[in-house]
């Protein structure tokens, strides 16, 4: 993609709400679905985000995701909104793996037009998780 720009920065939990959805607490697999807040810091500046996740569980420790994320601020400094969907993977050793993508049309203000995919790995314990994001806005 001509024109295509890459940034990276960090992103913190600021609140995570799970709940079993079905067939119960200690079932194998499990459904749950867990509203989330999320503050990113870097290329992608970010205050309590809007994060929802449905979540399989297929242990206790390992599964996997997938989700819609909210962002309003600034991606290297243009203001504005986008939405991102999110799908991940989580292991017996509490890593959990995701990549996401714009959803097409959602960028707003000076994000219209914003186009990207990205990545991220967490890792059990840790603050704050780095991310990855190559995007172009047309």
């Amino acid at each position: 993609m001509p024109g295509l720009r890459t940034t990276t920065g960090h992103f913190t939990f600021a609140d995570w709400q799970e709940r079993v959805i079905g067939p119960g607490e200690d079932a194998n697999p499990r459904l749950a679905h867990a509203s989330v807040r999320n503050t990113f810091t870097g290329g992608i500046e970010s205050a309590a985000t809007s994060c929802e996740y449905s979540i399989v569980y297929v242990t206790a420790k390992t599964g996997s995701f997938a989700g819609m994320e909210l962002l309003t601020g600034r991606v290297d400094g243009r203001e504005g909104s986008f939405a991102v969907e999110e799908r991940g993977s989580f292991g017996e050793d509490g890593t959990v793996h995701c990549a996401f993508e714009v959803v097409p049309g959602s960028g707003s203000g000076e994000l219209t037009g914003l186009e990207g995919k990205g990545a991220f790995t967490a890792r059990h314990g840790e603050t704050a998780v780095e991310y990855r994001f190559a995007y172009q806005v047309r």
